[in-house]
């Protein structure tokens, strides 16, 4: 899992379960100061992975790219 802090919002490196095998990366975004459920982005849609680890390590891929999340908890890339 891997963690990228902004201003307002935490985002880390997250996986959504589809079914039993099948995951998809996601991020998850957390306000910094306001507590609160973090709120799951899937991203890469089109792709699944077999093991959470593999959706985790895309995530974490992509997660390196974000460049910020907005007032309304979306990544803006």
């Amino acid at each position: 899992m891997a963690r990228k802090e902004f201003e307002k919002f935490e985002a880390v490196s997250a996986v959504v379960p589809v079914k039993p095998g099948t995951y998809h990366a996601a991020i998850a975004v957390k306000a910094l100061y306001e507590g609160g459920a973090p709120r799951f982005h899937t991203i890469l849609p089109e792709q699944t992975f077999a093991t959470a680890t593999a959706a985790d390590a895309a995530a974490e891929q992509q997660l390196a790219a974000l460049q910020g999340v907005n007032e309304d908890a979306e990544l803006v890339w």
